[in-house]
């Protein structure tokens, strides 16, 4: 699915034989809004693009969006670009006569040296989030709802169709301006990592043809509002994070802040893997090398770092940076993990070039990582004395990544 719980990762398959007429009608309409050559044929286009879109998510229909979505991945990149964004539009949105609901998320990137929680958000803590969003966010006129949950990635709505359904269940919560109860019994168990993203999820009613953020008026500023956002919300995310290094995503339509935090979390992945050594094995990021390869099996496509032991190049720990969306190359790609390690501390690093096998371990099925020798190994976590390199083995927890 195309949701922030899996990401659209850089992909190299071949073609389907067939695709459903559907799909081939939303191809279509996605290349022509994709070549159109004035605003007046956008809007023809769009209307259309929608009207279709709408139809199949009314009917239930993820699987031939998928399919539209997957075609034009390999093969239009500009066409994908357009579909993909009008999917995303009709899901996270629903036009009332009066008011146009959105669903907005506010991330949190946390990690922890035991677990991140997924927990129901009391109501004290509501109202302070409730607060700093009225005061910073959203314009005068807006009403919203807040689910009464932190979600993990595993409990986010697993595709398009369930994400409207979400919006539309806080609907009412919404226009009466309270807070959206979520049963939490019914949500899927959150896997543990030791960095993660969660999520706080707010339906906004919307009058017809007012603003909806607080930079949308003349004296509003985004940064300006996004800085009070996080001063003010900061401690209380705290206060339900315990033991958790945080950083707080800017509100945004859900899609694009959900978006904005997965590419954002590689980069907080790396400085908690750094954290996480040092904090719990006492290793200095001065006695580690980072070795980076690049790894490729059943269609997807990542790349993958191993925290390596020096002198001996043991694998400790390991982080995996997938490529997201079309506009990542894998050049500016390593450019980029290579200038996060220096900045992390960890300036010993190994790029390997050749291409390794996208492997999980068989036991525990836990990515495997690179040693400097090429090769990819599993983690094995150092024991209490930071000079012994016994492993942990399979029988204790094993390493911990991000999701």
């Amino acid at each position: 699915m195309s949701n922030p719980k899996n990401p659209q990762p850089k992909k190299r398959r071949n073609r389907p034989s067939a695709m459903a007429p559907s799909a081939e009608h939303l191809c279509w309409l996605a290349q022509g809004l994709a070549r159109s050559g004035s605003r007046v044929e956008d809007r023809w286009w769009e209307q259309q693009l929608e009207a279709a879109i709408r139809q199949l998510l009314e009917e239930g229909n993820d699987s031939v969006i998928e399919q539209a979505l997957e075609h034009l991945y390999r093969s239009d990149e500009s066409a994908y670009g357009e579909l993909l964004d009008a999917v995303e539009s009709e899901a996270e949105i629903v036009t009332g006569e009066k008011d146009t609901l959105l669903l907005i998320a506010a991330p949190v990137l946390a990690w922890s040296r035991f677990s991140v929680p997924a927990k129901t958000i009391p109501t004290a803590a509501l109202e302070h989030l409730r607060t700093a969003l009225a005061a910073h966010i959203f314009a005068p006129g807006v009403r919203f709802a807040i689910a009464n949950h932190l979600f993990s990635p595993d409990q986010l709505p697993d595709g398009y169709i369930p994400t409207q359904h979400l919006l539309k269940a806080m609907q009412n919560a919404a226009l009466a301006n309270e807070d959206y109860p979520v049963d939490s019994d019914r949500l899927n168990e959150t896997m543990v990592f030791l960095s993660d993203i969660r999520y706080l999820l707010i339906a906004a009613a919307i009058p017809n043809g007012e603003a909806i953020f607080r930079w949308h008026l003349p004296e509003g500023d985004r940064e300006q509002a996004f800085a009070a956002w996080r001063k003010r919300a900061h401690p209380v995310f705290e206060r339900l994070l315990v033991g958790c290094g945080i950083e707080l995503e800017p509100p945004d339509a859900y899609f694009t802040a959900s978006r904005k935090a997965n590419r954002d979390s590689r980069v907080f992945a790396i400085f908690a893997a750094v954290a996480y050594l040092a904090t719990e094995f006492d290793i200095a990021s001065s006695r580690l090398r980072a070795v980076i390869a690049p790894c490729e099996g059943n269609g997807e496509f990542e790349y993958r770092i191993g925290f390596c032991l020096k002198p001996s190049g043991q694998v400790i720990h390991g982080v995996p940076w997938p490529l997201i969306g079309t506009d990542e190359n894998e050049e500016e790609t390593v450019e980029r993990i290579v200038a996060t390690l220096r900045d992390s501390g960890v300036t010993d690093t190994l790029v390997l070039r050749r291409t390794l096998p996208l492997e999980f371990c068989e036991d525990c099925g836990a990515p495997l990582f690179p040693n400097p020798q090429g090769e990819l190994v599993h983690a094995e976590m150092p024991g209490e004395n930071p000079s012994d390199e016994q492993p942990f083995g399979h029988g204790n927890p094993p390493p911990r990544y991000l999701h």
